[in-house]
């Protein structure tokens, strides 16, 4: 008679097709956890990620989820214990948009400052209070010694870039939601830690590239190249481990030296 598996913790990982979420998603997938991944619509790229969580050993599922729909935020918590029979220990917050153009700020339009706030803000605010109340009202134990939220902000919290001001305002208030939840939550055993990517290689930075690879050759960075997904991955590994035990209300930055001041 075989053994029975044993129970792993689970980690929920918005935004998780491509990018920066991918790499996560598949770091917690090594660290030990089975994994959920979300986008706002089903895809190929998504089916393909979980598969590459699951050649790391792990339970891993596709959940179509819309962040900006916070009615529905319960429902995708509970449909993620069920279908992997276990409490969700971690919440990544990575899923974000940048704005519709760059441009002037004086001609930022009503519809691309919405939709910024509806997913970075508001849609990644809810979903965080969702888990808390959900976290402190179940019953069932965590598997997990470190319950954690772990939200992937941006430099852009705290450094401004004018030709994308709405994004940079969502994920400013995104930053201070972080701070409030790591004071709430930290009595009751859950870490609340913030992650500041600066310029990594992705598809959302793709544009800007050679713009930047200018610039860190002029002192931009202190490291004068782009920072990859997996170094962010590795940094939520670090956390969602318990790596940072005693440490509350720290936005931990992986920008290589960007934000660092210097003269």
């Amino acid at each position: 008679m075989s053994a029975r598996p044993v129970a792993r913790p689970i980690a929920l990982v918005t935004g998780s097709r491509r990018g920066i979420g991918r790499a996560i998603a598949l770091e917690l997938g090594r660290a030990g956890f089975d994994v959920a991944l979300t986008d706002a619509v089903a895809s190929d790229e998504l089916a393909q990620t979980a598969a590459g969580v699951e050649q790391t050993g792990a339970r891993a599922i596709a959940v179509v989820s819309d962040l900006a729909d916070i009615d529905s935020h319960q429902a995708t918590l509970l449909d993620v214990e069920a279908r992997l029979d276990g409490p969700i220990d971690c919440l990544v917050n990575n899923a974000g948009v940048s704005v519709m153009s760059r441009g002037d700020l004086l001609d930022v339009t009503p519809e691309s400052f919405d939709r910024c706030i509806a997913v970075n803000t508001r849609g990644t605010f809810f979903l965080t209070q969702t888990f808390a109340k959900h976290f402190l009202a179940r019953s069932r134990k965590s598997l997990a010694p470190h319950p954690s939220i772990i939200t992937i902000t941006s430099s852009n919290a705290v450094a401004a870039s004018p030709l994308r001001s709405e994004y940079c305002v969502s994920k400013a208030g995104l930053s201070m939601a972080t701070t409030l939840f790591s004071l709430r939550l930290a009595e009751h055993g859950v870490s609340v830690y913030e992650v500041q990517p600066g310029l990594i290689e992705t598809e959302m930075t793709a544009p800007s590239r050679a713009r930047y690879d200018v610039q860190m050759e002029q002192g931009l960075t202190a490291i004068k190249r782009w920072g990859a997904p997996q170094e962010v991955a590795t940094t939520v590994r670090t956390l969602a481990t318990g790596g940072l035990p005693y440490s509350v209300g720290q936005a931990i930055r992986v920008d290589g030296g960007l934000l660092v001041t210097k003269y």
